[in-house]
């Protein structure tokens, strides 16, 4: 099997449209929620999220490109270009063939989706609808437009998973390299799930939080006032190479990727496991295929919506699987300022949790206050601000509504 690893990272997230300044405002706990100002949302329970701010597209697209393009497509091809840039890759000196785009998204182009449906009811059903409307509003066409626009023409596709989209795209980029399939994949997700719709139907659900009036420290993980997550949008990228293809190229290597792990809870639709099945299960798969054991890991950047059950069920597998290792193992919820990107989440979190490995610097939980009772007050939650630690071997956990539950597992790169 080929050793695999991360060389390029992309990002523009509700703390900064770049990895520099959404690293930069994670170790020093930035809230990214603010009131939303895509559209009137004072009918709804919910009237805050976490918006990637002071964003135009037209700084990134023509025009024309621009219209073609849902906004989650945009955030997706920002991203991919910045990691691009930072692995310094040069395609004209590659064997295009064997570099791919594993791309995902968990809803696709819900903005368009709804402006279409409205403008046709608004129109008395006349079928006018745009050109593009098919293709902006599909998952994959932002994994298609990456590889059309770099002539890529490895293998290319879209999971769909929800929450655990992205991660499930890294892990999936990281097994084809390994196994020889190809030499290096561009992969992450993105989303734009700021939306009448999309807020209408997570109220409706109750998985949100409604506490508008303290939005800033809404996303609270593990905190006993917590009372749902907080939405966000963006994008992540990574660029996932062989170590082979890497020494080649001389190209810069911020860690390792050496586990993946997938299961199922196969519990509920939108419930997880009440004990967190499913997820120790994924984190286990990642820590016996990096031949590592549970004492290894240093780090765990926890998928931590804010949610009542969520983070109590994921709190119950690190506790099951790490039960040996508490005392030593270091916990952060880092959608306490990003909020929940849903296909997108697990791409900015790999991209923290990769750069807390080449750093050794561990991005704070903030807003967390007063913690659950039901969650042990011993467990290093990383409260407040940042910690520095030597961090070897860390795990990034993504878990999505249909029981789907990813994490991938990161070491320290060394020769």
């Amino acid at each position: 099997m080929k050793r695999v690893v991360i060389t390029g990272l992309g990002a523009i997230t509700p703390i900064g449209n770049n990895v520099k300044t959404y690293w930069s405002n994670l170790l020093n706990g930035v809230s990214g929620a603010n009131k939303i100002t895509q559209f009137d949302a004072s009918k709804f329970k919910t009237q805050f999220a976490c918006e990637v701010k002071n964003y135009n597209p037209l700084d990134y697209f023509d025009r024309k490109e621009a219209r073609k393009l849902d906004k989650y497509a945009q955030y997706g091809l920002v991203a991919s270009e910045e990691a691009i840039a930072d692995a310094q890759l040069d395609f004209s000196q590659l064997d295009t063939t064997r570099i791919g785009v594993i791309f995902a998204s968990g809803i696709g182009g819900f903005e368009t989706f709804e402006k279409e449906v409205v403008e046709h009811t608004k129109n008395n059903f006349t079928p006018r609808f745009n050109p593009f409307f098919i293709p902006k509003i599909i998952s994959n066409s932002l994994s298609g437009t990456i590889a059309i626009k770099n002539k890529l023409h490895g293998i290319n596709y879209c999971p769909v998973t929800a929450c655990a989209s992205s991660t499930q795209s890294i892990i999936h980029a990281f097994n084809y390299i390994r196994m020889g399939k190809a030499d290096i994949f561009i992969t992450g997700g993105s989303e734009a799930p700021i939306t009448e719709s999309s807020i209408g139907g997570f109220n409706a659900m109750k998985a949100m939080s409604t506490n508008n009036e303290n939005y800033t420290t809404a996303s609270r993980p593990f905190d006993v006032s917590r009372d749902g997550f907080v939405v966000g949008e963006g994008a992540g990228a990574l660029i996932v190479e062989s170590l082979d293809s890497a020494i080649k190229r001389n190209a810069p290597i911020y860690t390792e990727i050496i586990g993946g792990g997938e299961s199922s809870d196969a519990y509920h639709i939108t419930g997880t496991h009440p004990e967190g099945y499913g997820a120790y299960l994924a984190m286990k798969n990642a820590i016996s295929e990096g031949q590592v054991n549970p004492s290894h890991i240093d780090y765990i950047n926890a998928h931590a919506t804010s949610t009542g059950l969520g983070d109590l069920s994921e709190i119950k597998a690190i506790k099951k699987l790490f039960a040996s290792n508490l005392d030593k193992l270091q916990i952060s919820g880092t959608k306490s300022m990003t909020g929940h990107l849903l296909g997108g989440t697990g791409a900015i979190e790999a991209i923290a949790t990769a750069l807390t490995v080449q750093t050794n610097e561990i991005p704070p939980t903030i807003n967390t206050t007063k913690i659950d009772e039901q969650i042990p007050s011993t467990l290093n939650l990383s409260l407040g601000k940042k910690t520095t630690k030597t961090v070897n071997y860390a795990i990034s956990n993504s878990f999505g509504f249909g029981s789907h539950c990813a994490c991938v597992l990161l070491k320290k790169y060394t020769n």
